[in-house]
């Protein structure tokens, strides 16, 4: 930033009589340790003999009393002889730093907490505002706490630089009819100890200036530190640029519009609606209504609040909090007595600072509220838990693994309490007749293909219904611990299916199972005796007597398969129980292997999510929700 090196025709002139400000003498330049050239003299420096008030005596570049960096204006009211110089003393302010309330400290804790739980799951631009606000407002607290930092800010000729002027007391930032005038931001502090607040804004001590000394002026604005910013509609990009940085770092900004331009679509759009959760920092004044003839000024104000409330800023009447709109004319001096009162209040309350960091962590909490704030309620409901494990089961085959559980129960006990004759005959058509001959089997590479599929769709479900309102970057997070964990899953469930399918050896046997043999041996038996005692008695070995062996072998044969029938509507419940039992397992395992592979990541990411949720509560101020 460059001071400004060419005198313009000045709109105003000093109002009291004040010389041009004091600036880049050689003797200043010494004391300050500024390296500015001596030709800036004829703009910033030592006024010339014939710019003094007749008869007043040369100005000593030694009696400049200078403190904290800034150039200090000692402005004589009279014609008298000024004092002699005072030695100079080299003192050292030290300003309490700013201090947030507990609220705003909770608030930035959160925000902080916030950016450090999202930075593997969002992109640094994202996290870049919340990242700029932590950084402004930490650096804000280690500063002064006493001071605020008001801008004044305008478009090119709303006469900005003359109402600088016109609080200051004398003529500071130059006025004139080029464009644009203003060609890098001037501050103006009414206290000491303000120099590291304007070292932030990166004013260079060749444009810091002090007020006209008056008792009453620095007991009004006694802490004000008043930048005048360049044009923020200037041709000129670089000033744009400056204007811009400093409005991202000051507590408070005066916005002065005029009749002309107060409708201004570039003040509005790029600057006005997006502060507007600055309000309660933020001025706005009509300047020129001078210009304005009868009641036209006022009705220009209501058109001016008209815009301000479409803007969405809150106005700051009737005692309610927002910005104060006001009507002035830094030529002629009317209201600016009541800008100098409205900004003693503002700045004697000492809660610019603060608020405006707040307005900051307002704004940054809104610019996150899509990546953060859910269009449904979202989680992994007990319903979309219990379906994935069900698609795993099927996967698995489970349903089917009972099925062959029950019929191997059965089929043991058909072997074991069934006719000696039927079992036979049925040993007899396995090895005739293979099951693989008459039953049509799947390959077993289809199985296993029909199997995978099965699992990835089953994956993909879950992870849509556990995703399903979730802003965009959890969402995908979601589904990417989803796809992660499924891989490998089809080939761990295989092997959980061969050993968690139907046990080794035999199916368990009930307790009834030995009577039920033993009674079939009987009925053979019975089957046995008779044959032998009909056939004794065709060879007369027996004398013929055909009731007995006949109902001897009707009783066997007709007993046997009744022990069989029996034994059979006997085992229906413990096979089916048996059944039940393998299926269960293998469901279980099926589930808690997607659990330990999909559901326990997911779950991990629902957590995750659900923790930034309540910081992001706590930033804006309404709790975890």
């Amino acid at each position: 930033m460059t001071a400004v090196t060419d005198h313009q025709e000045h709109e105003q002139g000093p109002t009291d009589g004040a010389s041009e400000p004091l600036g880049n003498g050689d003797p200043v330049n010494e004391v300050a340790g500024n390296d500015a050239p001596k030709e800036a003299d004829d703009e910033n420096g030592l006024p010339e003999d014939d710019d003094l008030p007749k008869g007043a005596p040369p100005v000593d570049p030694g009696a400049i009393a200078w403190d904290d960096g800034l150039i200090a204006r000692r402005v004589t009211t009279d014609d008298t002889e000024p004092p002699a110089p005072e030695p100079r003393v080299t003192t050292t302010h030290t300003t309490a730093p700013l201090a947030y309330d507990g609220p705003l400290r909770s608030r930035l804790d959160a925000l902080r907490e916030l950016v450090g739980l999202s930075r593997a799951r969002l992109d640094g631009k994202t996290l870049a505002e919340a990242g700029r606000v932590l950084d402004e407002a930490a650096a804000r607290r280690r500063l002064s706490g006493g001071h605020t930092v008001v801008a004044i800010a305008g478009a090119t000729g709303s006469g900005k630089s003359q109402l600088f002027n016109a609080l200051a007391g004398v003529t500071i930032s130059e006025t004139g009819v080029r464009r644009p005038t203003t060609a890098a931001p001037i501050a103006c502090s009414w206290s000491d100890g303000a120099a590291a607040l304007i070292d932030r804004l990166g004013i260079p001590g060749r444009l810091r200036r002090r007020p006209v000394q008056s008792p009453e002026a620095e007991a009004q604005l006694r802490g004000l530190v008043l930048v005048d910013l360049p044009d923020h509609d200037s041709a000129a990009l670089p000033h744009r640029e400056q204007v811009d940085r400093v409005l991202a770092l000051v507590d408070a900004v005066i916005w002065v519009v005029d009749p002309e331009k107060y409708a201004d679509a570039v003040i509005h759009e790029r600057y006005l609606r997006p502060m507007a959760g600055h309000a309660e920092v933020m001025f706005v004044v009509l300047n020129q209504v001078d210009r304005l003839p009868g009641e036209a000024a006022e009705l220009v104000l209501d058109d001016l609040r008209r815009l301000l409330d479409e803007d969405g800023i809150a106005l700051g009447e009737y005692g309610e909090p927002g910005a104060r709109v006001l009507g002035l004319s830094a030529l002629t001096g009317d209201g600016v007595p009541e800008l100098r009162e409205l900004l003693g209040q503002f700045v004697a309350e000492r809660e610019a600072p603060a608020r405006r960091v707040a307005a900051d962590v307002d704004a940054a909490a809104a610019r996150l509220r899509p990546v953060y704030a859910p269009a449904r309620r979202a989680g992994l409901t007990e319903e979309a838990r219990d379906e994935f494990a069900a698609r795993l089961a099927d996967a698995v085959g489970a349903r089917a693994a009972g099925d062959a559980a029950e019929r191997a129960w059965l089929r043991n006990a058909n072997r074991a309490c069934g006719t000696p004759w039927l079992r036979m005959w049925r040993w007899y058509q396995d090895r005739r007749d293979p099951p693989t001959g008459r039953l049509p089997v799947r390959a077993q590479m289809d199985e296993e293909a029909t199997a995978r599929q099965r699992v990835e769709q089953a994956v993909r479900t879950v992870a849509d219904r556990a995703s399903a309102g979730l802003p965009a970057p959890w969402a995908l997070a979601v589904r990417e611990a989803a796809v992660r964990g499924s891989q490998g899953l089809p080939e761990a469930l295989d092997d959980l299916a061969a050993r968690a399918g139907l046990p080794p050896g035999r199916p368990p046997r009930p307790g009834w199972w030995p009577v039920a043999v033993f009674a079939q041996a009987c009925m053979t038996l019975l089957q046995i005796v008779g044959g032998l005692w009909l056939v004794a008695q065709i060879a007369g070995v027996m004398a013929p007597n055909l009731g007995v062996p006949v109902l001897l072998m009707v009783a066997g044969i007709v007993g046997g398969p009744l022990v069989e029938w029996s034994c059979r509507m006997a085992a229906r419940g413990p096979a089916r129980r048996y059944g039940q039992d393998a299926e269960r397992r293998l469901r279980e395992a099926a589930a808690g292997c997607g659990r330990a592979r999909v559901l326990d990541p997911v779950a991990a990411e629902l957590l995750r999510y659900r923790e930034v949720r309540e910081q992001y509560g706590r930033v804006v101020g309404v709790g975890g929700r």
